[in-house]
């Protein structure tokens, strides 16, 4: 077997603790490696339905494991086998191995964290507990369930087992996940297609909404009043909704009075950063899935100097399953002192581009991306790109030659001119300088 299978082998064994059995049966199961070409990942299958559902339902999914295991982003490209493309036209009749039902085994099959597989922790207890009650219909008072700790704490996990428990015991109700950029990104979008009308439709005929990091609907006026209407009619009707954020909601400084009211109408549970046993059962719970013996020493060791978050832990399990497989090599101390330095190495922050400042702006104030890097003077467009001007100088600490050229080839006493006016504004108007601290915030989160 070559390296790289043995690579394709890890990743699989890595989504099989994700999936149901039949999910992972149908569509993971029958990849086969072929080659690694650059950061082009080059798998087989047996069909062109096969590859058609994994490249539409679990490309995300596969990218992520390889990223972890490889330390690099990968392409995914599927290729059919030509012996099993000339299928006799009983072969295509006779799909027995395909369920009537797909879209009950491959819709979200990113999303398959169970309660079952979350580790509890005494700086998690109570949100599990919450969750697991939410997922069971024993809201009582907590509607709505708000939680929040920092990234990596699991809050993500909790809200995807709360969809899959509702879904097991009661498959008839309508869930809706989604996160707060995702949730802006197609309002704008419903707003320009004028398709408002089915947006409302989806979201306000739900039984439970749940919704990731809330925190990205602060300052964006237009799409935190359409929450409220949502909120209000959801909220009256008894339907459930969870929210999670990086903060409390009296945290989230642009967020608006009524909203943050709201949020605290129900339950607020947080998720503090796992204490030393914690990360000890997450680390043995994850060798057990990959199906790895660590010592006792090195799992010690690992959990004594990754303490940030899960994700860390779970990096350090997977790499050391791979390097096992790949040099043959038995998890010890010193490999996992290796591991560790990549991995923080790794959680650098990634160099934020101006476009994405700029398209946070936009969101923002409602002005197009277009015209804020164009030479239009009207009020508000002028006033964002202020705004953007001072955000890309704060987190890039680019030239302003360099800041100028991105916004219509602008020369330096005007983007010095920019800077001045924000610092200005920001010093008289205490709103606006939460929305623009705020906007800084949600880029560099």
């Amino acid at each position: 077997m070559t390296n790289f299978s043995n690579v394709v082998d890890v990743v699989k064994s890595s989504l099989e603790s994700e999936l149901s059995p039949t999910a992972y049966n149908l569509w993971i199961a029958p990849l086969k490696a072929i080659e690694l070409r650059n950061s082009e990942v080059v798998l087989s299958l047996n069909n062109e339905f096969q590859k058609n559902i994994i490249m539409t339902k679990y490309s995300r999914a596969l990218c992520r494991e390889f990223k972890d295991i490889l330390g690099f982003d990968v392409k995914i490209t599927i290729i059919v086998e030509e012996a099993q493309n000339q299928q006799s036209d009983q072969d295509k009749e006779n799909n027995s191995i395909f369920p009537p039902n797909l879209d009950d085994i491959y819709t979200n099959a990113e999303s398959q964290y169970t309660f079952d597989t979350f580790i509890v922790g005494s700086t998690n207890t109570f949100a599990y507990a919450a969750c697991k009650a939410v997922a069971q219909n024993q809201t009582g008072a907590y509607n709505p369930l708000f939680i929040y700790g920092p990234s990596g704490m699991g809050k993500t996990h909790l809200l995807l087992a709360i969809k899959h428990e509702v879904n097991k015991n009661t498959p008839a109700l309508n869930i809706v996940y989604i996160n707060g950029e995702a949730f802006t990104n197609e309002f704008i979008t419903a707003i320009e297609q004028e398709t408002t009308r089915e947006f409302h439709e989806k979201y306000r005929n739900v039984d439970y909404l749940l919704m990731d990091d809330i925190q990205f609907l602060a300052g964006k006026t237009q799409t935190q009043e359409e929450f409220f209407y949502t909120f209000n009619e959801l909220h009256q009707i008894g339907k459930q909704i969870v929210l999670t954020s990086d903060r409390p909601p009296k945290e989230i400084k642009t967020l608006e009075d009524r909203l943050r009211t709201r949020f605290e109408w129900g339950l607020l549970a947080d998720i503090a950063p796992s204490d030393f046993e914690t990360r000890v059962a997450i680390i043995r719970r994850k060798a057990q899935i990959l199906n790895i013996k660590i010592p006792d020493d090195v799992v010690k060791y690992i959990a004594k100097n990754l303490k940030n978050n899960i994700r860390q832990l779970e990096g350090a399990v997977k790499k050391m399953k791979a390097y096992k497989l790949l040099a043959n090599s038995s998890p010890s101390i010193n490999m996992a002192h290796s591991i560790i330095r990549d991995i923080l190495n790794d959680d650098q922050p990634t160099p934020v581009t101006i476009e994405k400042i700029i398209s946070e702006v936009s969101k923002t104030f409602g002005v197009s991306e277009s015209d804020i890097r164009s030479t239009k003077r009207q009020s508000q467009i002028a006033k964002a790109r202020h705004v953007a001007i001072f955000v890309v100088r704060e987190i890039t600490q680019a030239p302003y030659e360099e800041i100028g050229k991105e916004f219509s080839n602008r020369d330096h006493s005007t983007i010095t001119y920019s800077l001045k006016q924000v610092e200005s504004i920001m010093k008289k108007d205490s709103k606006q300088k939460e929305i623009i601290e705020d906007i800084i915030k949600n880029i560099r989160d």
